[in-house]
C-alpha cells in the first residue's frame, strides 16, 4: 500500500488514503517517491474537470511530476537499476496514473537519471512546469533581437519561462504585481516587470508573448504585425483574433532528453527551482488548495513525511 493524494468518488474532495501499488510488470519500475509538486491541473482534476472526457477509474490519484529511489524492477528492465535515483513526468489529461504518492510503478522509459547536485525536490519541482515553459519559449523562435512578455510569470510554468527567455538573451517583461511579486520575478531574471492589475501597454519593442495566463485576445493586441504568441492555454489564431501575426498552442511532451536537459542545467545552476514552500504528505491536500491562493513560484510535497 501506498499513501496518494487522491480523489475517492466524483462527490468527494482530494484527500490522502491508501492505495495498492503492484508490482513492476514488464519494462516498468517501482519507485519511491521523495518529492512531487502541484500543478495547475491537478487542481483541475480535483475539482471534477475531466469526469466527463477521461476515462478514469477511482481512486484517482493526482500529481504530474515526481523524483525518488528505484526500489524494483520489472522484467526486462536493463538501463535502471534498484537505487537509482530518477524523475518522471506526466503530460496530457490522462487519468491513468497520478505521481503525487510515497510509491508509484512507472515506465522505465520514461524517467530521466538524476545527476549528481540536484535534489529530488529540485528535481519534482521543475517537472511538469518546466517542460511546459521550454516548449513555450521554444515555440518562439527568440533570439537577442526579441522583446517577450511573459504572462503568468509568478507561477511555475512562467517562473521557468522567464529564465529560459532571457538565457537566450531576449529581454523580457514579466506580469507581477508591485511588492514581492515583483522582487520574484525580478531574480528570475526579468529586465522589467508589468502590472497586470489595472490594464497595461505594450512594452517597448515587443515582438513576442508567452502566454501562460490571461485573455489571448487582449494580449494578442499588444503585438505588432508579424509577431508571435505561444499558448500554455490552448489559445490559436482564432482565439487570439489576429491573423496577422503567429499563434501557436504547444502541448508538451516530457521525453527523458528534455526533462535531462532541464536537469542538466539545474545542476549546472542556469536554471533556478523557485520552490516557495514544501509540504508534507499529509498536508498535501492543503498544498492543493493553496495553489490557486498564494502563489509565487513552486508548492512541493515531501512525500515521506
Amino acid at each position: 500500500m501506498a499513501r496518494a493524494l487522491a480523489v475517492a468518488g466524483r462527490d468527494q474532495s482530494p484527500a490522502v488514503v491508501e492505495v495498492t501499488v503492484p508490482n513492476p510488470g514488464p519494462g516498468q519500475i517501482r519507485v519511491a517517491v521523495e518529492a512531487a509538486s502541484v500543478n495547475g491541473i491537478d487542481v483541475a482534476t480535483g475539482a471534477g474537470a475531466f469526469w466527463e472526457s477521461e476515462p478514469h477509474r477511482f481512486p484517482v490519484v493526482l500529481g504530474r511530476d515526481f523524483a525518488g529511489t528505484v526500489e524494483r524492477v520489472g522484467p526486462g528492465v536493463a538501463t535502471i537499476r534498484p537505487h537509482d535515483r530518477v524523475a518522471g513526468v506526466i503530460t496530457g489529461t490522462s487519468m491513468a496514473r497520478g505521481a503525487l504518492a510515497d510509491t508509484i510503478v512507472f515506465d522505465a522509459r520514461s524517467v530521466t537519471t538524476l545527476p549528481p547536485g540536484i535534489s529530488e525536490e529540485q528535481a519534482a519541482a521543475a517537472g511538469l512546469a518546466a517542460v511546459t515553459a521550454k516548449a513555450l519559449v521554444d515555440a518562439l523562435n527568440l533570439t537577442e533581437d526579441d522583446t517577450v512578455l511573459v504572462t503568468g510569470a509568478t507561477g511555475g510554468v512562467g517562473a521557468f519561462a522567464v529564465q529560459l527567455a532571457r538565457a537566450v538573451g531576449a529581454t523580457v517583461y514579466a506580469t507581477a504585481r508591485p511588492g514581492e511579486p515583483t522582487e520574484f520575478v525580478r531574480g528570475l531574471g526579468a529586465n522589467e516587470t508589468v502590472d497586470y492589475t489595472d490594464g497595461f501597454a505594450a512594452p517597448p519593442g515587443l515582438t513576442a508573448v508567452v502566454h501562460a495566463a490571461g485573455d489571448a485576445a487582449t494580449l494578442a493586441a499588444l503585438l505588432p504585425a508579424g509577431g508571435r504568441m505561444s499558448s500554455a492555454l490552448g489559445a490559436d489564431a482564432g482565439a487570439a483574433g489576429r491573423k496577422d501575426i503567429t499563434v501557436t498552442p504547444v502541448v508538451p511532451t516530457a521525453t527523458p532528453e528534455t526533462v535531462g536537459t532541464i536537469l542538466d542545467s539545474i545542476a549546472a545552476g542556469t536554471l533556478r527551482v523557485p520552490i516557495t514552500h514544501t509540504y508534507t504528505m499529509s498536508e498535501a491536500a492543503q498544498a492543493l488548495a493553496d495553489f490557486g491562493s498564494h502563489k509565487l513560484g513552486k508548492l512541493v510535497v515531501d512525500t515521506r513525511r
